[in-house]
Parts: structure tokens; C-alpha cells; sequence
């Protein structure tokens, strides 16, 4: 590599989306304008530290660089330390007592009605033990009850926030975001991290059903595991969704 050039790193790449890292900028490159929308929206009305945006040039987005590190990946243990987990609780709770973007969510029919969809395909094509399935099918139900909506980030994975030792110090990914089920939020940044729910409960304040968190737990599995394997993850990865699916018995 020539001297004083950034290398190029690929941070994740699928068929839809990719993000690259040059130096202390992001490219996020996606085929779906409507979600990068959403995501430079979501940024703007957030009442939390975010990515500063750079520039836009679709398919392009470049974004800034957070200072720090993120909390953890799913499949391996996290470093951060427990107040730093509370604070991430604290800045959810933050983004949940905001205004409601405007654009609509999902509801709980919309998510059953795929959840069915996609324990049927799990069970059709013999990708996990049927009672596996099954009983985290019967798990997710508690999840699927009337919520009222808050302002969610919508895939707040444990890799999507970030701390210099306890202070957040951004939330990157918003084209989720949207209204939602405040548990949901929760249960994505605890996803196979459940020592730290305790810490995050904390941090968040009052209001937390942790059976529903759980329930978001099987949930959110069942949903992703297709997915992942189309587009070149495994969710068989020690500590991740198949794994979690598994504790949940």
C-alpha cells in the first residue's frame, strides 16, 4: 500500500448493502434509497449522539467515524464495563421519551403474520429441530401483545453502539428506526448478552417486562435466521441466533 494512502476496509457486506471504513470516514452503499431516508431522518431527530453525516451522494452516505469502540459482537463476550452497559440504557431511554418519527411502524399482526411465515419455512426446510422451533414460537407469542409505540431505533445490536469507557458516544445503523415496542429495543442490544440485561434495566428505568424482553429474544431469531443464510451469515456461529435459540429452553 502506498504511504500516506487509507486502506479500504469492508465492514459488512451483503447483497443489499455495504458498508466500507476509509480512514476516519464510512461509505454506506444501498441499493434501497428509501431506507437511507430514513436513516439520515432518524439521525435528525434522535436526541442521542449519532454518526455526524459527511456528505450524501446516493447510493453513497459518508458518515464520520465514532470515537471509542462498540459495546460488544454477537458470539463473544463483552468488555464494556456494566456502567457502560447502564449508560446505553440510559441513552435508550432517551431516544424512547422523543417524539414519534412520522412515518408508520409495524404492528403485532404484521410481526406474527412473518414470524408464521418464517417458523414455516424453518420447519419445511429442516433447519432447526422442529421443537426447537416450536417452543420458542410458543415463547415469542408473549412479545406480540398491544404496545404503545415510542421512537425505536429499530436494530440496536450490541455492534451498533459505541463508548469510550462509560460515556455513549454514538448509535450508528437508523434505517430501522421508526415507531415501535420499546422491549424490542432492549432485547436487541441484550441478545446474547443476558448477563448485561440487569445493567441496561438499570440504566433505562422503569416499565420493563423482562418476560417480553425474552419473548423479543425468540422472536428476533426466529426472524433472522433465513435471512442470515441467504445473505452469507451463519447464524450457527457459537453465542449467536441458533445458540440463543437454545438457551431460551
Amino acid at each position: 500500500m502506498m504511504a500516506g494512502v487509507a486502506a479500504v476496509e469492508v465492514v459488512v457486506a451483503h447483497h443489499e448493502c455495504a458498508t466500507l471504513r476509509v480512514g476516519d470516514t464510512f461509505l454506506k452503499v444501498d441499493s434501497d434509497q428509501a431506507r437511507t431516508d430514513v436513516e439520515v431522518e432518524a439521525m435528525a431527530r434522535a436526541p442521542v449522539p449519532t454518526p455526524e453525516i459527511l456528505w450524501r451522494q446516493p447510493p453513497v452516505l459518508a458518515l464520520a467515524a465514532l470515537p471509542g469502540k462498540a459495546l460488544g459482537r454477537l458470539g463473544r463476550p463483552s468488555d464494556a464495563s456494566p456502567a457502560a452497559w447502564a449508560a446505553a440504557g440510559a441513552v435508550i431511554r432517551r431516544l424512547h421519551d422523543a417524539p414519534l418519527p412520522p412515518w408508520p411502524g409495524r404492528s403485532p399482526g404484521q410481526l406474527e403474520a412473518k414470524l408464521d411465515r418464517e417458523c414455516e419455512w424453518l420447519l419445511a426446510h429442516h433447519v432447526l429441530a422442529a421443537g426447537l422451533v416450536t417452543r420458542n414460537r410458543q415463547i415469542a407469542a408473549a412479545a406480540l401483545r398491544p404496545w404503545t409505540p415510542v421512537f425505536i431505533h429499530g436494530d440496536l445490536q450490541v455492534a451498533h453502539v459505541f463508548a469510550v469507557g462509560e460515556e455513549i458516544t454514538g448509535v450508528i445503523d437508523w434505517t430501522d428506526a421508526g415507531p415501535g415496542d420499546a422491549l424490542w429495543d432492549l432485547a436487541i442490544l441484550t441478545l446474547g448478552h443476558q448477563e448485561h440485561l440487569g445493567d441496561v434495566v438499570a440504566g433505562y428505568g422503569a416499565g420493563v417486562d423482562l418476560d417480553v424482553i425474552r419473548a423479543w429474544w425468540s422472536l428476533r431469531c426466529l426472524l433472522a435466521i433465513r435471512w442470515l443464510a441467504e445473505h452469507g451469515f451463519d447464524p450457527a456461529t457459537p453465542g449467536a441466533e441458533v445458540d440463543v435459540l437454545r438457551a431460551q429452553l
